[in-house]
């Protein structure tokens, strides 16, 4: 199985580029806010729970969302495996995550970080926030916090990835075209050496 996780931080074009993964290597793309969303509007037991929390204003703790994920990991597919965007942000999920995926005979085959220089970030969410009209989008000192939270949070995962020799960075600036070429050759080249693990 080859399963992926996709970092980066706000302003990388994470969403864009985890399409064209999942499209190109036959991936389930897993993003936690959307499987969040959907169980709320499908008004599941994990969804009111969800639902409760969100509505507070506090956070999902880790163990709805890999239930949530479990839930995906036992449904019958035809895809060759996952593709995890926005999970893990901590050590303590990407723990988690290798538990759960190793009972299901599986595990993380590599972690793909898309790194952009911070200017580059400021002004794409900048423009970004022009035509979408978030507020959070257009703010350039909560759009810098942001980014901040991002590094100090990220930096223990690439550390954890990284022991397993599974952290690869991925040039993120250029063109969304040029990007995803990135990722691709990225990922096929490991393939390469990996076949007979993944």
């Amino acid at each position: 199985m080859l399963n992926l996780v996709l970092f980066g931080p706000p302003g990388a074009g994470k969403g864009t580029q985890a399409h064209f993964l999942a499209q190109s290597f036959n991936l389930v793309h897993l993003s936690t806010g959307d499987l969040l969303r959907n169980e709320i509007a499908a008004n599941t037991d994990l969804g009111k729970l969800a639902d409760a929390l969100i509505s507070k204003g506090e956070l999902v703790p880790d163990s709805v969302v890999i239930s949530m994920i479990e839930e995906r990991l036992k449904k019958p597919r035809s895809t060759v495996g996952f593709l995890f965007d926005g999970f893990p942000r901590t050590v303590l999920q990407a723990q988690a995550l290798d538990k759960l995926l190793m009972k299901h005979h599986s595990k993380v085959s590599v972690m793909l970080c898309l790194m952009v220089d911070k200017k580059e970030l400021i002004d794409r969410i900048y423009k970004r926030g022009l035509t979408s009209g978030r507020a959070d989008d257009i703010d350039l000192a909560t759009i810098e916090h942001r980014i901040d939270v991002y590094n100090d949070k990220t930096a223990p995962l690439i550390s954890y990835y990284e022991s397993q020799q599974k952290y690869y960075p991925i040039q993120g600036m250029g063109t969304i075209e040029e990007i995803a070429e990135n990722l691709k050759h990225t990922i096929q080249s490991i393939q390469k050496k990996h076949t007979h693990h993944l």
